[in-house]
């Protein structure tokens, strides 16, 4: 987008430009003769012009995707980072409640023989 506005902007400036020139050219004490080379002169010189403005501005895009190419990668291996450390504290937090609802049933052998008296007595 700001490509875009830019390019107006040239644009639009090249127009005022040349709409300045012709306007002063129409308006300064010149002979006839003078003026019209004049304008000769600077008809001449707009193809030159319009090339340097493409040029700056081909200049300016290859700039702006460079950076943008630059700005994604880094925003890319950033993503990546985040969603690995996501992933293993995850797998973390997982293994870490698995431990606290596992009970060891051969750890505990007075547990297990009230809990077989309990469920005799049922």
């Amino acid at each position: 987008m700001s490509n875009n506005r830019s390019g107006i902007f040239i644009g639009g400036l090249m127009l005022g430009a040349a709409i300045g020139t012709l306007a002063g050219l129409l308006v300064a004490p010149r002979t006839g003769r003078e003026t019209r080379k004049l304008i000769k002169k600077s008809a001449n010189a707009i193809p030159e012009l319009a090339e340097d403005i493409s040029t700056s501005v081909q200049i300016q895009a290859d700039r702006l995707s460079s950076s943008t190419l630059e700005n994604w990668e880094e925003t890319v291996d950033r993503l990546r980072e985040a969603i690995a450390v996501g992933i293993d504290a995850t797998q973390r937090e997982s293994q870490s409640f698995n431990k606290q609802n596992t009970v060891d049933i051969s750890s505990t052998p007075d547990d297990t023989d009230s809990l077989t008296e309990k469920l005799e007595r049922s």
